[in-house]
């Protein structure tokens, strides 16, 4: 089926990443009669990314589509994308990933061997700008692993590197919560409602991309940060269900982590182990169990994310 697959890459304000992630999608190998559209949307107010986007046009073959989303927020941007394609199937990679040649591929091809209607690629994370100790818990929080072989998986993973059947993952004109446009989390709300429709989730063990930290996230205060947020899900997902037990078996479960992981933070940051990193991650995951209600959610996109923009800027 030719020109079945649209590859959506959302962007603000990250000009380096968004080239280097273009190019890796230009390179992809094996895809010529299954791309139909490589789009590109802007989440830049001012749309800033209209000219990279434009030059690079010259640099494909494939019809390269620029999409102006002036009003900041992820759930906003990724719904933006898909209006602008009719594709069945859609791939997502974010502008701070690179995809290896075989990526879309791979992503393809374990699709049709799953048959399932989400399927997620591994991810090797680079943070080159953290600290010595801190790098190798950076790499593998931005990084992404999974089962050696292609397969059926019971759990999602992010939107960043996934292709989506969009009859059945991605249904009615705007399936990303624009409510979750500041803090995240769009994704988990599409995956627990695919998944409570019966929908599958599959694993394309060749799907590879490289993920890049810049250096404002390869922090531990950031990295916390998105633990804690993590954290959230589960207890969120189930009060978004009603499920009010379930909301209180997380909060359990958050309250235990917390002390234990807690209680070994405390040994490991007295001898300053580098482990300690690993342990404060598990802390913060459980206490964020605990804290999921609204207004604790840590704000990473969207207007927060701009505002950090032009902070820097100045």
């Amino acid at each position: 089926m030719p020109g079945d697959v649209a590859v959506i890459i959302p962007t603000l304000r990250r000009p380096d990443g968004l080239r280097d992630a273009l190019r890796s999608v230009f390179a992809q190998e094996n895809v010529a009669g299954r791309l139909a559209r490589i789009v590109v949307v802007d989440n830049d107010p001012t749309g800033s990314a209209r000219d990279l986007v434009e030059g690079l046009q010259t640099e494909t073959s494939w019809h390269l589509t620029y999409v102006h989303a002036p009003v900041p927020g992820v759930a906003t941007a990724r719904n933006a994308g898909l209006a602008a394609t009719q594709a069945l199937l859609i791939a997502f990679l974010d502008d701070d990933e690179v995809a290896s040649p075989g990526w879309l591929t791979a992503l393809l091809e374990g699709q049709t061997q799953t048959g399932a209607d989400v399927v997620f690629g591994p991810i090797t994370g680079r943070a080159p700008s953290a600290e010595p100790w801190l790098q190798p818990y950076l790499e593998r929080f931005f990084g992404r692993h999974g089962p050696a072989q292609t397969q059926l998986i019971n759990q999602p993973w992010g939107c960043g590197n996934s292709l989506m059947v969009r009859a059945t993952a991605l249904p009615g004109s705007a399936p990303f919560n624009t409510a979750s446009d500041q803090a995240g989390g769009e994704d988990d709300a599409l995956f627990a409602a695919l998944s409570s429709r019966g929908g599958r989730f599959g694993w394309a063990a060749d799907a590879w991309v490289e993920e890049f930290a810049p250096p404002h996230r390869a922090t531990l205060r950031y990295a916390l940060a998105r633990a804690f947020a993590y954290g959230q899900g589960p207890s969120q997902t189930a009060a978004a269900a009603k499920d009010w037990a379930g909301v209180a078996r997380w909060m359990l479960i958050g309250a235990a982590q917390a002390v234990v992981w807690g209680t070994g933070s405390v040994a490991l940051a007295i001898i300053r182990s580098p482990g300690r990193a690993e342990t404060y991650d598990r802390t913060a995951r459980g206490i964020g169990k605990l804290f999921w209600m609204k207004g604790f959610e840590p704000h990473f996109y969207g207007a927060r994310e701009l505002a950090r923009l032009e902070k820097a800027k100045a």
